[in-house]
C-alpha cells in the first residue's frame, strides 16, 4: 500500500465480544488511539498517525462482527479535533464524573471530577467494566472496606486505583504489563492534581503479579482484565490475600458469569454481588478462610 501522510480515522461497528482481540490487533498494527463512544449506539473510532503505513480493512475480517463504516484521513491541524469527537463528560455512580482533559467544564454538584486522556492504555472510565468496577468500589467505601493494602491488578491507566483512593482508601499500588500504561499512570496522577492537591494516590510499576513489589497479603484486589487471565491469575491472587480479603473481578462478559462464579469458588473466592451494564459484569468476591 501507499504511504499515508496524512492522519487516518476508521469508523467502526464493534460487537463488545470483539473489542479486546480488535484492540490488540489495532497496537500491533501501530494504531494511535481508539475509543468506544460512551453513548449509543457506542460507535468504534481507530486512529492511524501520519507516515505510517494503514492497514488493509481486510485485517477486520478475522474478527466476526466488525465492520468498516467509514475511514477519511485529515491534516495536523485536524487531529485535536478529529480525537475529541465522541468522547464527551459523563457520570459514574453516585460520586464520579469522567472529563476528558480539554474539558474545562466544572464538575455537577456534590460529584468529584476525574480527568482523562482518553487513547491507547485502557481506563478512561468509558468502558462498562471501568464504571462497573468504580461502583463497586463506591459500595466497599461505604461498608468501610477500602481499608489497605490494596492492589489493582492490570491497572491501565489507574483511573481505579485513583477512584479508590478518592474514596478513602490508602496503601495502594498499581500495575500493568503494558508499557505504555507505565507512563499513563503517571499521567491521571498529574492531570488530576486539582483534586489530589499533590497527595500520592497509588505506586505504580510496570510487570507480572510475580514481580517483587508485589507484597502480600492484600486486603483487596481489583482486577479489571480478562477473564482468562484472571483464571490463571486466580492462584496466586489467593496467595497474597488474607481471609476476608476482598476481590472486584471484571472485563467479564455476562455470557461467562456462570464460568467466572465457578472459577472463583475453585479458587478459594466467594461470590458476594455480581453487577451488569450491557454485555459486561463485574464481581464482588470475599477470600474463604
Amino acid at each position: 500500500m501507499v504511504e499515508n501522510t496524512l492522519h487516518t480515522r476508521w469508523r467502526l461497528e464493534v460487537p463488545v465480544a470483539a473489542e479486546d482481540a480488535l484492540c490488540a490487533w489495532l497496537d500491533d498494527q501501530g494504531a494511535s488511539a481508539y475509543y468506544r463512544e460512551v453513548d449509543a449506539p457506542f460507535t468504534f473510532y481507530a486512529y492511524f498517525p501520519p507516515h505510517l503505513e494503514v492497514p488493509s480493512a481486510e485485517g477486520l475480517k478475522a474478527f466476526e462482527g466488525v465492520l468498516l463504516l467509514e475511514a477519511e484521513t485529515f491534516a495536523d491541524e485536524d487531529w485535536l479535533e478529529k480525537s475529541r469527537e465522541g468522547f464527551g463528560s459523563f457520570e459514574v455512580g453516585k460520586t464520579f464524573y469522567i472529563k476528558p482533559l480539554w474539558d474545562e467544564a466544572p464538575a455537577p454538584a456534590g460529584r468529584t471530577p476525574i480527568v482523562v486522556n482518553p487513547g491507547l492504555a485502557f481506563g478512561t472510565g468509558g468502558h462498562e467494566t471501568t464504571r462497573l468496577c468504580m461502583e463497586q468500589l463506591e459500595e466497599l467505601a461505604e461498608a468501610g472496606r477500602l481499608e489497605g493494602p490494596i492492589l489493582d491488578i492490570g491497572a491501565g491507566t489507574g483511573i481505579l486505583a485513583l477512584t479508590a483512593f478518592l474514596l478513602g482508601a490508602k496503601e495502594l499500588t498499581a500495575f500493568d504489563a503494558d508499557p505504555d500504561c507505565g507512563p499513563a499512570m503517571e499521567e491521571l496522577v498529574e492531570l488530576n492534581q486539582g483534586v489530589l492537591q499533590g497527595r500520592k494516590p497509588y505506586d505504580s510499576f510496570v510487570g507480572l503479579l510475580d514481580n517483587p513489589r508485589v507484597n502480600g497479603p492484600y486486603s483487596g484486589l481489583l482486577a479489571n482484565i480478562l477473564l482468562i487471565t484472571i483464571q490463571e491469575l486466580l492462584p496466586r491472587m489467593a496467595e497474597i490475600t488474607r481471609p476476608g480479603s476482598w476481590l472486584v473481578a471484571s472485563g467479564i462478559l455476562a455470557e461467562q458469569q456462570d464460568e467466572a462464579l465457578v472459577s472463583l469458588v475453585s479458587q478459594g473466592f466467594q461470590p458476594k454481588k455480581v453487577l451488569q451494564e450491557g454485555a459486561w459484569v463485574a464481581i464482588l468476591a470475599e477470600r474463604m478462610s
